[in-house]
């Protein structure tokens, strides 16, 4: 799974980050968001709280170095998909 959401980076079919992850959630161009298990107490109340409003799943099964690395940043805590079809993909791998 974390091998696909490189992919999805490369696509360019993610966001990156807290604040841009949520503003594009709003303009429903988010259909995944993948949040770090190390994520701070704040950080995790927004965006589930957003996500929660907005009707789209969360996943939460990558440590923040786990996210950095699939994506060749640092310090990493959400990721945001934004094309349906590799979120489809993500999540059908996660029921595996």
């Amino acid at each position: 799974m974390i091998n696909n959401i490189g992919l999805a980076y490369r696509a360019r079919k993610v966001t990156v980050g807290t604040e841009i992850t949520i503003s594009e959630l709003r303009n429903k161009k988010v259909f995944l968001i993948f949040l770090a298990t190390d994520a701070s107490d704040p950080t995790k109340k927004k965006v589930y709280g957003k996500a929660k409003t907005y009707q789209v799943e969360v996943i939460e099964a990558f440590q923040s170095n786990e996210l950095s690395n699939a994506i060749g940043k640092k310090d990493i805590k959400v990721i945001g998909i934004t094309d349906r079809g590799f979120s489809q993909l993500l999540m059908n791998q996660r029921r595996k």
